[in-house]
């Protein structure tokens, strides 16, 4: 009795696989920084051009680091949240290449859970 080779790897047609375009590159980080008033928000640009955006009670922050951040190994954006003396902080962190619309929309979610006291 003779068995035929098996061929590695799997058939299947380009409609099964349901290829997509996904939204890839940094994008505009407009979009992320236009979420900020003065009025609620300090903005500050350093020497490496890196912007960094406070709550004026200082639980929020922002950064972003288009060059990446110092000491890390891509991080492009970091959104921390301080905690409470009953509740810990949270921090989220995005690469240099995370499209700003994904991190416009983390940051847009961060601010609707907060409320004036």
């Amino acid at each position: 009795m003779t068995v035929a080779p098996m061929s590695p790897g799997f058939g299947t047609t380009v409609q099964s696989l349901k290829l997509r375009d996904w939204q890839l590159g940094p994008g505009q980080p407009t979009l992320v920084m236009d979420q900020f008033t003065a009025e609620d928000f300090h903005l500050v640009v350093d020497d490496r051009a890196d912007v960094h955006v406070n709550s004026k009670d200082g639980r929020f922050y922002l950064g972003w680091f288009p060059l990446g951040r110092p000491g890390t190994d891509g991080e492009g954006w970091k959104i921390a949240v301080t905690g409470t003396a009953k509740v810990p902080g949270y921090s989220i962190s995005f690469s240099t290449d995370t499209p700003a619309d994904i991190v416009a929309a983390a940051v847009t979610r961060v601010l609707g859970t907060s409320r004036p006291l």
